[in-house]
């Protein structure tokens, strides 16, 4: 299932919740504050994207990071036939899972990503980009002939 979804300024997203299968996002416009279990949450913008492995995993936020202006995502969802895609947690499974939720960062206030951040699912940066190594190709391990 492909869904768009636009929040209003300063919109708390969907309260926590899991998806029976795993599902990739991309930000089309705005700052969306992006948390799974386990993971610091996160700020997305626009170009960026993100994914969630589904299953047990929860969900904790998809909000708009901006105050006064909207945020829009698209997001692809796989899913188990005949369950729903968006399954919400109970207040009771949140309590007895809060040891596995990272330490929250500025809560209620516009979330920043430090300098230098880039998202941990980002792929390699290119050559000649400052503070990356450059990889270089491995040498055949063949015996000259």
């Amino acid at each position: 299932m492909v869904v768009q979804v636009t929040l209003p300024p300063g919109s708390e997203g969907s309260p926590p919740h899991r998806h029976t299968g795993p599902a990739f996002g991309y930000v089309i416009k705005g700052e969306m504050i992006f948390e799974l279990e386990g993971e610091p949450q996160r700020v997305v913008k626009t170009g960026e994207t993100f994914w969630e492995p589904g299953g047990d995993v929860i969900h904790y936020q998809d909000g708009n990071n901006l105050p006064d202006a909207e945020s829009a995502f698209v997001v692809t969802i796989f899913g188990v036939a005949g369950q729903p895609m968006l399954i919400p947690v109970s207040a009771e499974e949140l309590a007895q899972r809060k040891n596995r939720r990272a330490p929250r960062l500025n809560t209620g206030t516009r979330l920043s990503p430090p300098p230098g951040w880039s998202s941990p699912r980002a792929p390699p940066a290119a050559a000649g980009v400052p503070g990356r190594r450059r990889r270089t190709p491995r040498r055949s391990r063949q015996p000259p002939r």
